[in-house]
């Protein structure tokens, strides 16, 4: 039997295993509700909601202080003796590069193949309400992360779920946080190893794939599906070793370079088609509330949109609080302002110049809503369309994305295994292991069973994390009030604008 035979037999194997789990997760979670003629899956106006009401409950704090937040991320507020291991512009790059990356780029193809263009609109209104929720979920992460005394520190929803429930409602708070952690702790790991491992690896070798000659090429065989999957693991194994001090010394160098790199080629695309750029904006607009052509219409645009935005951007997930959480601060909610820029980068500005791109452009890989999931490749033929070399960058581009998401989930996925087995070598290197031979079958899998699987994982933890917000909200409002008088107190009239967000009494 030749090589390439017994590689198609693994990969047969590895996507036979995980699709019939796939099809039962995505049944269970996204139950949906008939409205409008379509179905709304429940879960999704879960994260939905959430992000409404923490707008309204902390004042639209996403707008008005979104000019502090700019002060805080360029150091104007730091303390020079405050407690943790990376600085406020280390810990927002290191959560970037779990948020901007595949999921900007795949994703929005996805959502736009699937959902139309009006699908951008919802992804964008998502963000902005992202941007609440992850002020929220960032300010608890830093207020009840744990100090190691080799001077690391932990924090995610494992910490502030337990704690801070125990502070606010005694023993059975304590008992009710401990299993809300428990259960967020073992989605972090599923939605690692799926959304943040698998799905990167999927599409970066899809796009390797694409412009090294398609299926006929070696890459594009079974072997050499096999070949990049193990050649990712051995790097993502050793660079996870270094821990977070590692990854954030990478990504504050990656992530900027990436990003401003993808944006300035978006925009390319963008001016050279500037005469269609009003039409786009109006099928933009007209799509999401009058989609002609896209299963569940209106409904079906939301969700789709909704569901790319949310695994864009992890608003809610409490994913992003592991990684701020080791950030140099003595006050939790600047770092709390700080995380709110991420959705506005990962969603408002990236997902929507992804786009913008795919729209204008109009490549042949992009048909009619509904009609095939595409994913990286349609976001790269939209870019050939003006620039037909871009696609050679756009891999590399695809690629360090990629490999920067797989260390930061790799990460996420490390403290939420120390949670449920310890923190010792012993465990850590085991986790590290399992994580890194996991990115093999990345290459094997197809998108649509890792979409679905890392999709259900996701909205799952939304579940567990968002009940834990609710309730330690108010202890969020007292820390923004503590951050903001010190920062008025720190320079002259820093914030004028604080509002009623400082004299309201906290909800309970």
């Amino acid at each position: 039997m030749s090589l390439d035979s017994m590689t198609q037999d693994f990969d047969k194997a590895v996507n036979d295993l995980f699709d019939p789990v796939a099809t039962w997760l995505s049944e269970l979670v996204f139950y949906a509700v008939p409205v409008a003629g379509a179905e709304l899956p429940l879960i999704v106006a879960w994260l939905v909601v959430a992000g409404l009401v923490f707008t309204v409950w902390f004042g639209v704090v996403q707008f008005r202080k979104f000019r502090v937040a700019v002060q805080v991320v360029r150091g104007k507020h730091d303390e020079s003796d405050s407690p943790g291991e990376v600085n406020h512009f280390q810990a927002l790059t290191a959560a970037v590069s779990g948020t901007v990356g595949l999921g900007n780029i795949a994703g929005v193809g996805v959502a736009v193949s699937v959902g139309g263009a009006g699908a951008t609109f919802w992804m964008v209104l998502c963000g902005l309400l992202g941007m609440a929720t992850k002020f929220v979920e960032v300010t608890l992460g830093v207020k009840y992360r744990e100090e190691h005394a080799d001077g690391t520190v932990s924090g995610g929803p494992m910490h502030y779920l337990p704690k801070g429930l125990a502070e606010r409602f005694g023993r059975n708070g304590k008992i009710f946080g401990s299993v809300l952690a428990a259960l967020a702790s073992i989605m972090i790991l599923f939605f690692g190893l799926f959304g943040g491992n698998l799905f990167q690896i999927n599409q970066s070798y899809a796009q390797i794939t694409s412009t090294t000659g398609g299926e006929d090429s070696w890459i594009g065989s079974s072997a050499g599906a096999l070949f990049f999957g193990v050649l990712i693991a051995a790097l993502v194994g050793v660079v996870l070793i270094g821990g977070i001090k590692s990854i954030a010394s990478v990504t504050s160098r990656l992530v900027p370079a990436m990003a401003i790199m993808y944006v300035l080629a978006c925009l390319t695309v963008i001016l050279w088609n500037f005469g269609q750029v009003p039409s786009a904006f109006v099928d933009i607009f007209e799509g999401a509330f009058a989609p002609e052509g896209v299963a569940g219409g209106i409904i079906g645009a939301l969700v789709m949109g909704f569901q790319r935005a949310a695994f864009s951007n992890e608003a809610g997930l409490g994913s992003a609080p592991i990684a701020h959480s080791a950030v140099k601060t003595k006050h939790p909610a600047s770092e709390g302002l700080v995380a709110l820029l991420e959705p506005f980068i990962d969603t408002v500005i990236v997902c929507t110049m992804t786009a913008l791109t795919i729209v204008i452009a109009r490549p042949d890989s992009f048909t009619s809503a509904g009609e095939e999931v595409e994913g990286v490749t349609v976001t790269s033929d939209a870019f050939a369309t003006v620039l037909p070399w871009f696609p050679n960058l756009l891999t590399v581009a695809v690629l360090l994305f990629a490999f920067s998401t797989v260390l930061t989930w790799g990460y996420y996925g490390l403290k939420a295994w120390s949670h449920l087995f310890g923190k010792s070598k012993a465990s850590e290197t085991t986790f590290k292991i399992i994580y890194s031979i996991f990115a093999v079958a990345g290459s094997l899998l197809s998108l649509e069973t890792l979409i679905s699987m890392a999709d259900a994982v996701l909205f799952m933890l939304a579940v567990f994390n968002i009940i834990g917000l609710y309730l330690l909200a108010p202890v969020v409002k007292r820390e923004l009030n503590s951050f903001l008088a010190h920062v008025r107190g720190d320079t002259s009239a820093a914030d004028k604008s604080t509002g009623a967000d400082e004299s309201a009494p906290a909800p309970h």
